[in-house]
């Protein structure tokens, strides 16, 4: 399988899953002027990174030339902003030789890391041996560094455990781990057994970005960043500074407005983005056979719950130099 030296870090910070934008034709093929407004807002954000292909981004439904162009948009947009945003790319699929070329895809469209879930397919048979030599053979011949996707949720309910972690994060090709699986232990576990610069453990979701912190985490990848990059930005560089108060305050903010995503799930997230950013609602829709956010009394809840946090952020952004 060939040899690995160390890799780089995993950068620290506030990492956004981009959404994906889709025209509103039978081919849905990728909306590039509401993407390309999409990323020009997030690279002057001031955000950390920027992860292409991610559950938000509906990574299953995507190509490898789609993937491709994606980042070499962000990355433009980043240029242009003055910003050295880390650019991440999902990188899945079903067999360890389809991800390989996967990461091989990434690398070369100019992608920094890659995030990669479990194989799930065969979930019946993939036992804590098989996930272990997926990772560990994926990493070895990846050109790029890769980040251990967590989530039980969407891969069969799959979980690569804390002792898993122990081993995995021993490899130098494999720099960290994102837990949507809502497992703050896991983050104190990690912290405990590696230096954050070796192996890191990243909150899946912002709404616990402080309590991880406070026990290791060195950021999160956080769809909320679609919308509300700089209330994230503000919780990471308050505890930083050590304003723990100010960190506590604004992170109940964002918790209580992180439901409407949660509960919304992508396509209510696309709506009420699209609607608070000005962008076509056309074009909010994920591609088919996820169901359009149609309904109403829905859209009426989610605007509710998340837009009260606007005016923080325009506020906070107002303050980023561009």
């Amino acid at each position: 399988m060939g040899s690995v030296t160390a890799a780089k870090a995993f950068p620290p910070g506030i990492h956004v899953p981009s959404l994906t934008w889709f025209r509103d034709t039978d081919a849905q093929e990728i909306d590039w002027d509401v993407q390309r407004a999409h990323f020009q807002f997030l690279a002057t954000s001031g955000l950390h990174g920027v992860v292409i292909a991610g559950t938000n981004g509906e990574a299953v439904t995507l190509s490898p030339e789609e993937k491709t162009q994606l980042v070499k948009e962000v990355k433009s947009a980043a240029t242009a902003a003055g910003s050295d945003l880390v650019v991440t790319v999902g990188c899945g699929g079903q067999s360890t030789h389809q991800v390989i070329a996967e990461t091989k895809v990434a690398a070369a469209a100019g992608a920094d890391f890659a995030l990669v879930l479990v194989p799930s397919y065969f979930h019946f048979a993939m036992n804590e041996d098989a996930i272990l030599a997926f990772f560990e053979e994926l990493a070895t011949a990846s050109p790029i560094p890769v980040l251990i996707y967590n989530f039980p949720g969407v891969v069969a309910g799959l979980d690569v455990n804390s002792d898993m972690l122990a081993r995995l994060g021993q490899h130098p090709n494999i720099v960290g781990v994102k837990l949507t699986c809502g497992g703050i232990a896991k983050v104190a576990r990690v912290r405990a057994q590696f230096a954050p610069e070796t192996f890191c453990a990243l909150a899946g979701q912002s709404d616990w970005l402080l309590p991880a912190l406070a026990v290791g985490s060195t950021g999160t990848i956080t769809g909320v960043a679609n919308l509300y990059p700089r209330v994230c930005v503000e919780i990471y560089d308050a505890y930083k500074r050590g304003d723990v108060a100010a960190a506590e305050a604004t992170q109940l903010k964002l918790a209580e407005m992180e439901w409407g995503f949660g509960k919304g799930g992508i396509n209510g997230t696309k709506w009420v983005v699209a609607s608070i950013r000005g962008y076509p609602l056309a074009s909010c829709h994920c591609r088919r056979p996820y169901p359009q956010f149609s309904d109403s009394k829905k859209q009426q809840w989610i605007t509710d719950v998340v837009g009260p946090l606007a005016a923080e952020e325009a506020k906070l952004l107002a303050t980023v130099k561009k």
